[in-house]
């Protein structure tokens, strides 16, 4: 006798449809038939349904990942009415501060939609240039790694650990290639799915533009390429950027960097499904959390991201530098990103409960330690990165020709005092500075040609537009004022930052 268990049969695409939409309301279901006959008329017709393929970009998180389930839901349907239907891509970007347990949420939500072993699901992981099917395990590039530890660091040391420069500007302009690789690969996609609504994508486009122009871009050539135009303004964007990230003979950093533009034969349509449903997470938590598998993982759930770790290194910067370079506490920093991070919060409409349990992390001085410990962990496992680099980050000592760089030594390694002429010397690439050079390395996790770099430029003033940084700063709407300390005067002031 065989005591085995029978493995349980794949469910057919009926049986598939009605378990999704037991989680859906009217309103989302009548969405759903909305979009499918849209998509119908878009390709002229149901016999041609198979023939084309519909996009999603998807993050890992929890509002992408509603969007993969709607999108899902309208293939079934399509399929259910006119017995064919479209080809799905789902592409998901990785980078550095994107945590296992959100490619194991992908894998548990892929496996609750019936995608993981269906003929007409192209399941991508995208890491930078490298595509591949999706698996759970796959491994991180390690060039990919060191790329964005290099671009967090740079970017770090010219806004003294910021939290949206440090982490979100190179991660942007990466979103950006992303779409261009995906959308494009092997023939690419007819259709991209997007959660954002058509004022949001408006916005977005217009705020594009109006960078691109003030970087010398033409603009009404990228308005007349429709999709392709925008990657194109973004390219520019990004090739400025970095040129005045690395330098303008950093000819290879530049040219890995830039954004994929895509092939002008075909263009796909975006259609946003915005307007069909509700975004807020708490409307849908059964289908997201009880029926998908979504979790909530300590790390991949940082206060507004629920598929990045990164938030959490932004808090620990700003304690790290209300500590080290403002003579402050590390407590105290922490209460201002917190104080961040709830507007932001608010201002995405997350419901009480997550709010609640992102700030219930750091609700006492024993969590503070334990946060504090769990960021550097993380920093030190994922990007490689001491806390000595880190607070290196937010002293910005070597820009501006080193103008902090005596008191960083006083204050954070007085084993150096009365040795910072030949750190600047080394700085400014004199011979004979081995030694220093070997030390500042070290401490910075930089090469001295980075290090040499950012000697010649200067702490972005954010208050002014002369540099790419402070632009882009300008139009990010995820930044709030903070009640701090002026370090100089002990009085207390209203401070700009921003972050997650």
């Amino acid at each position: 006798m065989n005591d085995q268990p029978t493995p349980a049969l794949p469910l057919g695409d009926h049986e598939r449809y009605e378990q999704l939409a037991a989680f859906l309301s009217d309103t989302e279901l009548r969405g759903i038939a909305a979009v499918g006959d849209r998509l119908v008329e878009a390709v002229g017709g149901p016999a041609l349904l198979p023939d084309r393929k519909v996009m999603v970009a998807y993050g890992g998180g929890k509002d992408s990942t509603y969007v993969v389930a709607f999108v899902r839901a309208v293939q079934l349907h399509l399929q259910l009415t006119h017995g064919r239907t479209f080809v799905l891509r789902v592409a998901n970007m990785r980078h550095a501060g994107v945590p296992l347990a959100v490619m194991e949420n992908i894998h548990r939500v892929y496996d609750a939609l019936g995608l993981l072993d269906d003929e007409r699901a192209e399941l991508l992981t995208i890491d930078h240039t490298e595509i591949r099917r999706f698996r759970v395990d796959l491994p991180l590039p390690e060039r990919l790694v060191d790329l964005n530890r290099l671009d967090v660091l740079m970017n770090g040391h010219r806004s003294a650990g910021d939290g949206r420069p440090t982490f979100c500007n190179s991660c942007n302009l990466a979103v950006a290639d992303f779409y261009g690789r995906a959308a494009w690969w092997q023939g690419g996609v007819d259709v991209i799915m997007t959660g954002d609504s058509r004022r949001e994508q408006a916005l977005y486009s217009a705020w594009i533009l109006r960078l691109a122009k003030a970087s010398g871009i033409d603009v009404e050539e990228c308005r007349r390429m429709g999709f392709q135009g925008l990657l194109t303004a973004l390219r520019g964007i990004g090739d400025a950027y970095f040129r005045e990230l690395f330098g303008a003979d950093r000819e290879a950093e530049i040219a890995e960097r830039s954004v994929s533009t895509g092939d002008r034969s075909m263009q796909p349509e975006f259609v946003s499904i915005y307007d069909m449903v509700s975004y807020r997470v708490h409307d849908h938590w059964d289908l997201i959390v009880d029926f998908l598998g979504f979790r909530f993982d300590d790390l991949a759930f940082s206060f507004t991201e629920s598929d990045c770790a990164n938030p959490t290194l932004m808090a620990h910067l700003r304690g790290l530098r209300a500590q080290y370079a403002e003579g402050r506490t590390y407590e105290a920093g922490i209460a201002e990103y917190l104080e961040l991070a709830e507007t932001m919060m608010r201002k995405k409409e997350m419901p009480d409960n997550l709010i609640r349990l992102a700030l219930s992390r750091y609700d006492s001085p024993a969590k503070q330690a334990e946060r504090r410990e769990l960021a550097a962990a993380y920093a030190r496992d994922v990007f490689g990165l001491s806390e000595d680099s880190l607070v290196a980050m937010v002293f910005s000592p070597f820009t501006d020709e080193g103008a902090r760089l005596e008191a960083f030594v006083a204050t954070c390694h007085p084993e150096m005092t009365g040795r910072t002429d030949r750190l600047h010397a080394a700085l400014r690439g004199e011979a004979g500075t081995d030694e220093a050079a070997e030390w500042l390395e070290k401490v910075s996790a930089l090469s001295m040609t980075d290090l040499r770099t950012l000697y010649r430029s200067a702490l972005v003033d954010f208050t002014a537009s002369q540099s790419m940084m402070s632009r882009v700063r300008a139009g990010d709407p995820h930044k709030a004022q903070v009640k701090t300390v002026d370090p100089a005067t002990g009085l207390p002031v209203l401070e700009l930052i921003s972050g997650r």
